[in-house]
Order: C-alpha cells, then structure tokens, then sequence
C-alpha cells in the first residue's frame, strides 16, 4: 500500500508580494530624490512669499520679526521699551502722559543746554512731536538694532526739549519776564531757573509778596503743557542754617519748593498729580560756594518740564 505524501508546510516570513512592493517604494524614493536634485529654487520668488506671509500675520511693522538684527521680540525687555515709542504713532503725541520716568540719577547725568537767542518759534502748539513722517523713525520699515532705536529715541527727545525751550522763551517775553527767569534743556526736560533772593527772604519757605506775579506768569507758562510732568525743586547754598525753624537746609529747600508747587496748584488749571515738588539742599551747586555771587546763584528753584517721551504715567 502506497504512503500518502506529508502536506508541505506554509513557507515562514512575509508574503512573496511585500518584497516586490518595498522594491517599488524604494524606487519612488529614488524617483522623486532625483527630481528634487534636479529642480532649482528661485531665492527671490521665496523671500516675496515669506514677505507676503509676515505682513498678513506678523505684529510688527511691515511685517518685521524682530526688533534688533537676528534678535526676537520674546528675547528680552530691553528692547519692548523702544517699541511703543517707534512702532505706535499715538506714542510720540506730545504730553501723552503714559509712563512716568522716575531715574533720577539719570536726569541728572544729562548734560544741560543753555539757551541762546531763541528762533522764531514755530507754530505747532509747545510739546507738540512732528510725526508726519513715520518713515523716517523706522527707516523704510527696516529692522533697527537697539542701538539705533536708543539713538533715535534721544535724538527726537533732544529735538522736542529744544522746542519746548523755544516756546517757553517766547511766552517769558510775551509775559515780560525774560530778565527773571533762565531757561535751559536736555534730552528730557526744560528746565526753568528762578532765584531764591527773589522768590523768599532769608532763611523762610514763604513767597515774598512782591515775587507772586513772577511766580503766576510762571503758572501761564505751565498751563500749555498740562500733560507734561512739572517737578519743582529747591536748591540752598551751603551755608547752615541758624534761625532753629529747620533742621537743615535739605529741609529748607524742600518747603520752599513745596511753597511754589502748591501756589502753582492754585494758580494754574493743572492737575495735581502732575506737579511734583522736591528738596535737594545744596547737592547740586552751580556756582562756588566760596563766594557770596555763587551762593547767591546757588540758592534757587527749578522748575522742570520734562517733554512728553519723559512725562507718562
């Protein structure tokens, strides 16, 4: 009797038909690798596509991606406080009152600027920035470094004070006081000098009576800049004090400024909060204390005007 043969077993692994697909799929691979290796890509045609994107969805100018060459907006703080000034046109409106510039080491650094003969002044209201050209801030919507943007910042603050000067130069004229009052700037305030031996007899913080006109006209000036931070400061020479009503001259020079800032709340229709007062003794002499010419010129009140980049809240 003849043996029945044994049923062959299922071969082991993948069907017969995967490998001739995996040859296939390692041909397309090759196939479009050929292609691409083959095809150009047109540089410029690239650029205007990610130009067109950026201006539909970027949030900065001219669809920019960062302030400073190579540096993004999320890269650090220093350079989001340029920001708004250049890229925002309502923040170089004159007396916009948006942040308060409270450095005071920094004032002091800048250099002041003694006025000459002013120019004929021009007739834009005093404060007033020029912002007709926004062009020229973001030089043709170029991304700027925050080196230029500093730059930039200074040089329009610097041009605004100078104005600001001009116009109150005019107005002291106008006002007759021009022989009374000293007129100075910098960057970030003009700065209006009156001396001490007119304003308040020896060793007292009340106006003289004979000064208040002076002080009211003073007030007039004050009154075209109601959004601008006003800040008065009293000033002494070095001698001490002797009638025991003060403890030193730091508190004498602050009643004194105290004295003028609050007549200035009576007289002017500016708001309170815009005037600050402040007593700084004889720190900061401008003359030479050795002398009674340079004590005398020692002892004064400045009232400064700080321009509309230094007076937000």
């Amino acid at each position: 009797m003849a043996r029945k043969k044994k049923q062959e077993d299922a071969p082991a692994g993948s069907p017969a038909w995967m490998a001739t697909f995996s040859d296939l799929m390692n041909l397309l691979l090759c196939f479009f690798v050929l292609l691409f290796s083959m095809s150009t890509v047109d540089a410029e045609k690239f650029q205007v596509v990610i130009a067109s994107l950026q201006s539909r969805f970027s949030v900065l100018q001219g669809g920019a991606s960062s302030i400073g060459d190579g540096e993004m907006v999320g890269a650090g703080i220093n350079q989001l406080q340029y920001y708004d000034t250049f890229y925002n046109p309502d923040a170089n409106t004159s007396g916009s009152g948006e942040f308060e510039n409270d450095g005071e080491s920094s004032r002091e650094d800048n250099s002041v600027i003694e006025r000459g003969d002013p120019e004929e002044p021009s007739g834009d209201q005093p404060g007033q920035v020029d912002n007709e050209n926004e062009a020229d801030v973001n030089k043709g919507n170029q991304q700027l470094t925050e080196e230029e943007l500093q730059e930039q910042y200074e040089e329009k603050s610097l041009a605004e004070s100078e104005e600001m000067a001009e116009d109150v130069e005019e107005m002291s004229k106008k006002h007759g006081i021009q022989d009374q009052v000293e007129v100075q700037f910098n960057a970030q305030y003009v700065m209006i000098t009156l001396s001490g031996a007119v304003l308040f007899d020896s060793g007292q913080e009340t106006i003289r009576d004979d000064a208040l006109p002076l002080v009211e006209k003073v007030g007039k000036i004050l009154n075209h800049y109601k959004k601008n931070i006003i800040e008065v400061e009293g000033h002494t020479d070095n001698v001490p004090i002797s009638n025991g009503r003060f403890e030193n001259n730091n508190v004498l020079s602050m009643y004194r400024a105290l004295s003028v800032a609050d007549y200035l709340r009576e007289k002017t229709s500016l708001a309170d909060s815009r005037i600050k007062s402040s007593g700084r003794g004889d720190y900061i002499p401008i003359a030479d204390n050795t002398t009674p010419e340079g004590r005398a010129l020692n002892r004064r009140v400045v009232i400064k005007i700080y321009n509309s980049y230094n007076s937000r809240d």
